[in-house]
């Protein structure tokens, strides 16, 4: 299990502007790469929509070392109805504390050198003076059952468990970004802004993850596929959801390795498209 990583979470986005300016401006990422889509994912990468859609992936550095986010922004759709089932990601940066300052974000501090900003479209984020992207909170409904399928079934390790607190930090890694997970009273709610988080193992173990989760009578959402990026390379994925329906997509470790190689002109790209798009 050692070899797999965490890659990326997914964040369904209304106004590109604005949230561009957000992870570019405020947070201090830079635009990875930027990819335009004429209709729908088969593993529905964007959400229930079949028309034409965008992904931009910002982040710290390039994917293979860096946890980076995924923006999809899909046309003529301009916000979406948040749930309860994204508690935010812990973003460790001095840097974007003070462009937050500078710029006169909303900030606020909600612990002895922790503050707390909102992205556009209400997804939040947890500022700490370090340098990496730290852990993505999500609720659970039932710690001991999350912790089965994470742990047990996704081979992920427990590097923390509070049953007090109702609390769960797990990763591939010591070096990766971290997923914890929060008990709450009452079901998750996942609205129409549901995210998905990603990971990557070598290709020849999808299969076999796959056949593990029906063994297992788990849920899965997109059995193994094969997805197509325009003149980039083709991966495979198999896109799962835990039992509080948090989705989760592995994908072939080799060629998301080509695939996510970072693009000097992916952010004239994006900032090319967005003068063109009447919607926005």
């Amino acid at each position: 299990m050692a070899v797999r990583r965490s890659l990326h979470f997914v964040f369904k986005v209304g106004n590109r502007f604005q949230t561009t300016h957000f992870f570019r401006d405020v947070l201090g990422m830079k635009v990875l790469r930027h990819e335009e889509f004429e209709e729908g994912c088969k593993a529905a990468c964007n959400g229930p929509y079949d028309g034409k859609w965008s992904k931009t992936m910002v982040g710290f550095g390039p994917e293979d070392d860096h946890f980076v986010a995924e923006l999809t922004y899909n046309y003529g759709i301009g916000d979406y109805k948040l749930g309860n089932d994204f508690m935010g990601i812990t973003l460790a940066s001095s840097q974007a504390v003070s462009n937050a300052r500078k710029l006169e974000w909303p900030l606020s501090e909600v612990a002895e050198g922790v503050f707390e900003i909102e992205a556009p479209g209400g997804y939040k984020f947890y500022l700490q003076n370090r340098s990496l992207l730290q852990s993505v909170s999500e609720p659970v409904s039932d710690l001991q059952k999350s912790l089965h399928y994470w742990s047990n079934l996704l081979g992920m390790k427990i590097y923390e468990q509070d049953e007090e607190k109702q609390r769960a930090l797990l990763g591939y890694a010591d070096n990766q970004c971290k997923l914890e997970l929060q008990g709450i009273k009452g079901a998750v709610d996942h609205a129409a802004a549901f995210g998905r988080i990603a990971f990557s193992c070598p290709h020849k173990e999808l299969p076999d993850l796959e056949d593990l989760m029906k063994k297992e009578n788990q849920t899965i959402l997109t059995p193994l596929v094969s997805l197509d990026t325009p003149g980039k390379a083709t991966v495979q994925v198999v896109i799962l959801a835990d039992p509080d329906g948090h989705e989760i997509c592995f994908v072939g470790d080799e060629a998301f390795r080509e695939l996510s190689k970072m693009d000097p002109e992916g952010s004239k790209l994006l900032d090319d498209v967005m003068c063109y798009d009447p919607s926005q």
